[in-house]
């Protein structure tokens, strides 16, 4: 975590007014209400909008998981986003992902032996992050492997954990118990 104490608060249930229960309830259900959702929950309503799009890119989007998550776990190595890498380590290593896939995210599109589609997504990524711009060559490569709604699914993935990992970092949002950290 870039800041060792919370700039806003990751509420605690007990501090939680109606609006607030109301919003985190789906959470409570599955049994863990993680220090993201806490911490939105300071604006209700900028939370319940943001989470229609956030459900979009984790669970709707047409890329593939092992995909979507190579360029999550990019761009939040990017952003210095400790809780976003270790959030997204876990659900990385779910959907099959190994340890050496997962350090690809840090060493980026130039590590050896990656295949032509992982180098393609990091260096997306890594442009998007440097100049908000997917080069032509970059889009040409990636078009080989990707139909139209996929690509926009790439850049609006990326924007997302982006915008996520500003938002993290700046509010000092602390890691969950159990994240793993960048030494993966």
């Amino acid at each position: 975590m870039r800041l060792s104490e919370p700039r806003i608060p990751a509420l605690d249930e007990s501090e939680w007014n109606d609006e607030q229960k109301a919003l985190l309830e789906p959470f409570v259900a599955r049994g863990n209400v993680f220090n993201i959702f806490k911490t939105m929950a300071n604006h209700p309503d900028l939370a319940r909008r943001w989470m229609v799009f956030a459900n979009h890119v984790l669970g709707k989007s047409t890329l593939d998981i092992r995909e979507r998550e190579l360029v999550i776990l990019r761009i939040g190595y990017l952003c210095q986003s400790g809780y976003e890498w270790g959030q997204h380590v876990l659900i990385a290593r779910a959907a099959g992902m190994s340890d050496k896939e997962i350090r690809s995210c840090r060493t980026g599109p130039d590590t050896p032996g990656l295949s032509d589609l992982d180098r393609l997504l990091l260096k997306a990524t890594d442009e998007l992050h440097e100049d908000a711009f997917v080069s032509d060559a970059t889009w040409q490569g990636l078009e080989k492997h990707f139909n139209p709604q996929q690509m926009m699914d790439l850049v609006f993935t990326i924007g997302q954990y982006n915008l996520v990992s500003m938002a993290l970092n700046s509010f000092g949002v602390q890691a969950d118990e159990g994240l793993p950290g960048w030494d993966v």
